[in-house]
């Protein structure tokens, strides 16, 4: 028995540098598939570049992404990496800006349109 152990762990080796990351991967193209499958107008998404865009319109390898008002671009179906969440707006508030920096009047912390030159 023991003369078959070097066979037995090499057995062992090649499932799981082999056989297990290829079905990781069959199952990651299915999402993949899956996924593509189900683009439709309207669908904001991220491409594998990081551009966040809306779908506006879809060929058999393409998709037209619009990434600003009335800036539509065409990519390869494949850059599409994965379909975002419509963003949310911030809570509005009276109180003024949502972030330190966003003060329409002028920086308020002594930046350089405060000082004199």
């Amino acid at each position: 028995m023991e003369q078959y152990f070097p066979l037995v762990l090499l057995a062992l080796a090649f499932v799981l540098l082999i056989v297990l990351p290829a079905r990781q991967r069959k199952r990651a193209q299915a999402q993949a598939q899956a996924m593509q499958e189900s683009l439709t107008p309207g669908t904001p998404v991220m491409t594998t570049a990081g551009l966040h865009g809306t779908v506006v319109g879809l060929g058999d390898a393409t998709v037209d992404l619009e990434i600003a008002p009335g800036v539509v671009v065409t990519f390869a179906r494949q850059a599409v990496l994965e379909v975002r969440k419509p963003a949310v707006p911030g809570p509005a508030t009276a109180d003024g800006p949502a972030f330190p920096g966003d003060d329409p009047t002028g920086p308020a912390d002594g930046g350089p349109a405060d000082r004199a030159h």
